[in-house]
């Protein structure tokens, strides 16, 4: 069977890649699990948070995006990032400008989070047509003092902060802008280009953890805010109730779908945040995020039954949450493809 573009599906992963994890540590509190995009490892007095995600759907601002989307990881546990490391594989076409611009902007925007990079490696690889940035990132914090994407707890409040889509549109407008002038207006390109500046969730997941009633977190990267809530369900062990009418969307994200014929929901939102609160803690959480200038809403709510997943559409009807297989962002990148033939 060939395998989809972008994530291996959860079935393959329990089959096969879980059941070789080497060998079994006391230490390890939180090992590789289904929904969850880090590890957990006590050390002494101290946990430390552990997660690593490769950037291989974009172009121009790839060494921006390896530091913002990993350090978002550490974050949905309510840590803040401390130390990276960074593997940067290059195809053989690439020269000193190639490698100085991912660097630039990796350098740049460790920096702004106060993440020291530590160490890697860089290589010219045989048979690449882009390069490919994977990522390390590691947050030290008080022993058991985080949170996990499998927190959710039943009748918890879902809070999705920004709007959906985020990485997927900025990817899109920056690196298929010439197909797109065709039929979207030059400021809503411009302002999509933009979106990059709204990847990050370190500071208002550590906000709204400092503020309590927090029981998890989660970033929806691939598969989008349809994946991330999926994840968070898997990884709780629960079910979940969401009103489409309540996430969302902006006219970037909506014109750039629109174009390529692709679901908003179901494309890859890095720069958004999944939060399962307390329902009395969930208003308390939402205003904090709004003085700190980050849009916040409630998009639906857990229910114990892990088999009731349901999207509640526009329409007023309802179906069950679409099985993820591969993101949104692949099938527009391939229609692209297919077009240049």
């Amino acid at each position: 069977m060939t395998l989809p573009s972008g994530k291996i599906p959860v079935d393959l992963l329990k089959q096969v890649v879980f059941k070789n994890l080497g060998a079994r540590r006391n230490d390890v509190v939180l090992g590789p699990s289904a929904g969850i995009d880090g590890a957990v490892i006590n050390l002494g007095n101290k946990s430390l948070i552990v997660s690593m995600d490769p950037i291989t759907g974009a172009l121009e601002r790839i060494g921006w995006l390896s530091v913002n989307v990993n350090a978002n990881d550490i974050a949905t546990f309510g840590v803040e990032p401390q130390f990276m490391l960074s593997c940067i594989m290059l195809p053989e076409n690439a020269d000193k400008r190639t490698v100085e611009t991912i660097s630039v902007q990796m350098g740049q925007a460790a920096k702004k989070l106060g993440i020291a990079i530590v160490g890697g490696h860089c290589e010219t690889t045989p048979g690449l047509t882009s390069p490919i940035v994977v990522g390390c990132v590691m947050g030290f914090t008080e022993k058991g003092n985080y949170v996990t994407a499998g927190g959710a707890q039943p009748q918890d409040t879902l809070i999705l902060t920004k709007t959906a889509g985020i990485e997927g549109t900025a990817i899109l407008a920056t690196d298929r802008e010439p197909q797109l002038q065709k039929t979207i207006k030059p400021l809503i390109l411009r302002k999509a280009k933009a979106y990059f500046d709204r990847i990050s969730v370190v500071r208002e997941a550590t906000e709204a953890f400092k503020t309590g009633g927090v029981h998890a977190m989660h970033d929806p990267t691939e598969g989008g805010i349809i994946g991330g809530v999926t994840e968070m369900t898997e990884a709780s062990k629960l079910g979940v109730e969401i009103q489409e009418n309540r996430i969302p969307i902006t006219r970037e994200t909506a014109s750039i779908c629109k174009h390529f014929k692709i679901d908003p929901l179901r494309l890859i939102s890095s720069g958004a945040l999944l939060i399962a609160s307390d329902q009395t803690a969930a208003p308390r959480i939402i205003d904090r995020l709004k003085q700190r200038h980050v849009r916040a809403s409630i998009i639906g709510s857990f229910v114990k039954n892990p088999k009731k997943r349901t999207l509640y559409r526009k329409s007023g009807t309802s179906d069950d949450l679409p099985k993820f297989v591969s993101d949104h962002l692949w099938i527009a990148l391939a229609k692209n493809v297919e077009l240049k033939r």
